[in-house]
């Protein structure tokens, strides 16, 4: 027996239940993790709201880990019990002490990099990845707005862009969270909550406004990115915190600038073992070289998975959080 985290109904943090359950022993092509941490995300409210269907109820919860290969199914070869592994996709049920999933969605795990920051930083990380180094691959010297600089994907971003010698202007809600985004490398930050989010914009490039930007928030942002974007940039909408953008007419872009929109997921960018390790391997080095840290500002053990999400949908938080089995 094991502990873990389900719902049998979807709702608010109320309906998050920690119970016992059995482990499934791994089938062909599938490993067992034992976890040593693993991440929370805003992605796994809107599977517990009933944004995201399940497949069936009741359901386990979350999609991202990191600890040891507990035991090995049939034809798994580049994994073996015992090695330090992560993930950041596959079935939900990482909210727990053990989870089988396939093995093509495990990595291994390199020394230098602590399974806590594993845990932390996989999905926020490989999300950054495909956002700066694929979605629109910036080369150095752009100028691009990030919402919730401050948040878990945001601080990455913040680290990232400076890296690759980006300008990132990152939006968020206090002066805390503005001197947060700036200590990991946000070259200007704007508050939402004080100011004109179109007007600092233009204000900061000299009119020129931006050549990207990512927008996590959805419904509540969407038109104010649009404007935000110079002629022919790229809108690139890529969660729903405020809930998501709906009755959208496409005439808009054009209006707008002849401007471009996509909506990319990680499932859609680490479709391929290969690209998944490629992706993975970037992350990594980018980990183990120091050019991004990771802050974990929040550790709950796993039984308090409904008050960390409550923290996270209230913007609470700054930096990653974490559960501890």
């Amino acid at each position: 027996m094991a502990k873990r985290i389900q719902f049998t109904r979807t709702g608010g943090p109320e309906v998050l239940e920690f119970v016992d359950f059995t482990p499934a022993d791994p089938g062909a092509g599938e490993v067992r993790v034992r976890h040593q941490a693993v991440g929370l995300n805003f992605i796994d409210i809107y599977v517990r709201t009933g944004l995201y269907p399940v497949p069936s109820l009741p359901s386990g919860l979350g999609t991202e880990g990191a600890g040891v290969v507990d035991a090995v199914g049939d034809g798994v070869t580049h994994l073996k019990v015992g090695d330090r592994v992560a993930y950041a996709q596959g079935p939900l049920g990482a909210y727990s002490e053990l989870h089988t999933l396939p093995a093509e969605k495990v990595v291994s795990l390199p020394d230098e990099v602590a399974a806590e920051t594993a845990a932390a930083s996989m999905l926020k990380g490989l999300t950054v990845q495909y956002l700066l180094r694929q979605t629109y691959p910036l080369k150095g010297g752009e100028t691009i707005l990030f919402h919730a600089a401050a948040g878990g994907v945001g601080s990455i971003a913040c680290q990232w862009a400076k890296a690759l010698g980006v300008k990132l202007i990152g939006t968020v809600s206090s002066s805390e969270k503005a001197a947060l985004a700036k200590r990991n490398g946000a070259w200007a930050t704007i508050d939402y909550t004080k100011e004109d989010v179109i007007e600092r914009v233009r204000e900061l490039t000299g009119g020129e406004m931006v050549d990207v930007v990512y927008d996590s928030v959805g419904k509540d942002t969407w038109e104010t990115s649009l404007d935000c974007l110079k002629k022919r940039g790229l809108m690139v909408s890529f969660g729903n915190a405020s809930g998501p953008v709906e009755g959208v007419n496409v005439g808009i872009l054009n209006q707008k600038g002849s401007l471009f929109l996509t909506r990319p997921s990680l499932n859609g960018y680490a479709d391929t073992r290969e690209r998944l390790e490629a992706m993975s391997e970037e992350l990594f080095s980018m980990l183990a070289s120091g050019k991004i840290r990771i802050d974990i500002s929040h550790r709950y053990p796993l039984a308090d998975a409904g008050k960390a999400q409550e923290a996270l949908a209230g913007r609470l938080t700054t930096g990653s959080t974490i559960l501890l089995p």
